[in-house]
Protein backbone atom coordinates (compact mmCIF):
# COMPACT_ATOMS: atom_id res chain seq x y z
CA UNK A 1 0.00 0.00 0.00
CA UNK A 2 1.55 3.26 -0.94
CA UNK A 3 0.22 6.46 1.06
CA UNK A 4 0.89 9.45 -0.30
CA UNK A 5 2.89 12.50 1.78
CA UNK A 6 1.49 15.96 1.89
CA UNK A 7 4.44 18.13 1.61
CA UNK A 8 2.93 21.45 2.04
CA UNK A 9 3.95 24.44 0.59
CA UNK A 10 5.75 27.41 1.57
CA UNK A 11 5.91 31.16 -0.10
CA UNK A 12 8.96 31.96 -0.93
CA UNK A 13 8.91 34.43 1.47
CA UNK A 14 7.75 32.85 4.52
CA UNK A 15 11.00 33.65 6.55
CA UNK A 16 9.50 37.53 6.09
CA UNK A 17 6.12 36.64 8.06
CA UNK A 18 7.56 36.70 11.27
CA UNK A 19 10.35 38.92 13.08
CA UNK A 20 12.36 35.98 15.10
CA UNK A 21 12.13 33.83 11.28
CA UNK A 22 13.69 37.04 9.42
CA UNK A 23 16.40 37.77 12.40
CA UNK A 24 17.39 33.82 11.77
CA UNK A 25 17.20 34.16 8.60
CA UNK A 26 19.72 37.56 8.49
CA UNK A 27 22.56 35.67 10.82
CA UNK A 28 22.51 32.85 8.57
CA UNK A 29 23.22 34.87 5.72
CA UNK A 30 25.79 37.18 7.53
CA UNK A 31 28.13 33.68 6.33
CA UNK A 32 28.62 35.47 2.94
CA UNK A 33 30.31 38.79 3.65
CA UNK A 34 32.05 36.92 6.57
CA UNK A 35 33.19 34.34 3.97
CA UNK A 36 33.87 37.06 1.18
CA UNK A 37 36.07 38.91 3.96
CA UNK A 38 37.96 36.11 5.57
CA UNK A 39 38.36 35.22 1.09
CA UNK A 40 39.60 39.10 0.84
CA UNK A 41 42.06 38.09 3.83
CA UNK A 42 43.71 35.21 2.17
CA UNK A 43 44.25 37.77 -1.02
CA UNK A 44 45.97 39.86 1.52
CA UNK A 45 48.47 37.13 2.69
CA UNK A 46 49.17 36.31 -1.22
CA UNK A 47 49.64 39.93 -1.57
CA UNK A 48 52.02 40.17 1.00
CA UNK A 49 54.58 37.36 0.25
CA UNK A 50 54.56 38.91 -3.48
CA UNK A 51 57.00 41.68 -1.81
CA UNK A 52 56.38 45.38 -0.89
CA UNK A 53 54.76 46.59 -3.92
CA UNK A 54 51.99 43.94 -4.26
CA UNK A 55 51.45 44.96 -0.39
CA UNK A 56 51.06 48.62 -1.37
CA UNK A 57 49.25 48.51 -4.16
CA UNK A 58 46.66 45.86 -2.57
CA UNK A 59 46.44 48.53 0.47
CA UNK A 60 46.07 51.30 -1.90
CA UNK A 61 42.97 49.61 -3.17
CA UNK A 62 41.84 48.64 0.19
CA UNK A 63 41.78 52.77 0.52
CA UNK A 64 39.03 53.41 -1.88
CA UNK A 65 35.87 54.24 -1.52
CA UNK A 66 34.01 51.03 -2.46
CA UNK A 67 36.35 49.05 -0.37
CA UNK A 68 35.68 50.92 2.81
CA UNK A 69 32.18 50.57 2.10
CA UNK A 70 32.91 46.91 1.75
CA UNK A 71 34.13 46.66 4.75
CA UNK A 72 31.99 48.43 6.66
CA UNK A 73 29.30 46.37 5.36
CA UNK A 74 31.42 43.31 6.52
CA UNK A 75 32.26 44.68 9.32
CA UNK A 76 28.20 45.56 10.31
CA UNK A 77 27.60 41.48 9.40
CA UNK A 78 30.24 40.31 11.55
CA UNK A 79 28.92 42.30 14.46
CA UNK A 80 25.37 41.35 13.81
CA UNK A 81 26.77 37.95 14.20
CA UNK A 82 28.60 38.21 17.02
CA UNK A 83 25.97 39.71 18.93
CA UNK A 84 22.72 37.16 18.09
CA UNK A 85 25.66 34.52 18.81
CA UNK A 86 26.73 35.96 22.76
CA UNK A 87 23.01 35.90 23.32
CA UNK A 88 22.72 32.22 21.97
CA UNK A 89 25.27 31.21 23.64
CA UNK A 90 23.91 30.74 27.40
CA UNK A 91 21.31 28.07 26.11
CA UNK A 92 23.93 26.46 23.55
CA UNK A 93 26.16 25.99 26.33
CA UNK A 94 24.47 26.14 29.74
CA UNK A 95 27.39 26.16 32.75
CA UNK A 96 26.39 24.68 36.38
CA UNK A 97 28.54 25.33 39.32
CA UNK A 98 27.63 22.32 41.80
CA UNK A 99 23.50 22.51 41.69
CA UNK A 100 23.40 26.07 41.07
CA UNK A 101 23.06 27.10 37.11
CA UNK A 102 25.75 29.97 36.09
CA UNK A 103 23.27 32.85 35.19
CA UNK A 104 22.74 33.78 31.40
CA UNK A 105 24.13 37.24 31.89
CA UNK A 106 27.43 35.96 33.00
CA UNK A 107 27.90 33.85 29.90
CA UNK A 108 26.99 36.23 27.59
CA UNK A 109 29.05 38.96 29.32
CA UNK A 110 31.85 36.99 29.79
CA UNK A 111 31.85 36.72 25.76
CA UNK A 112 31.57 40.18 25.58
CA UNK A 113 34.53 41.00 27.73
CA UNK A 114 36.56 38.56 25.90
CA UNK A 115 35.71 40.70 22.85
CA UNK A 116 36.86 43.59 24.26
CA UNK A 117 39.65 42.69 25.36
CA UNK A 118 41.06 40.71 21.72
CA UNK A 119 40.12 43.95 20.11
CA UNK A 120 42.01 46.27 22.54
CA UNK A 121 45.12 43.65 22.40
CA UNK A 122 44.65 43.88 18.42
CA UNK A 123 44.61 47.79 18.14
CA UNK A 124 47.70 47.52 20.54
CA UNK A 125 49.62 45.52 18.34
CA UNK A 126 48.52 47.05 15.10
CA UNK A 127 49.88 50.49 16.31
CA UNK A 128 46.33 52.05 15.48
Amino acid sequence: MNAKVHYPQLPTNWWLQRPNYLRYMLRELTCIPIGAFAVLLIFALLRLGQGPEAWQAFRAALATPLAIAWQLIALAFAVYHSVTWFALAPRTMPLQMGTRRVPAWWIAGAHYVLWAALSAIILLLSGA
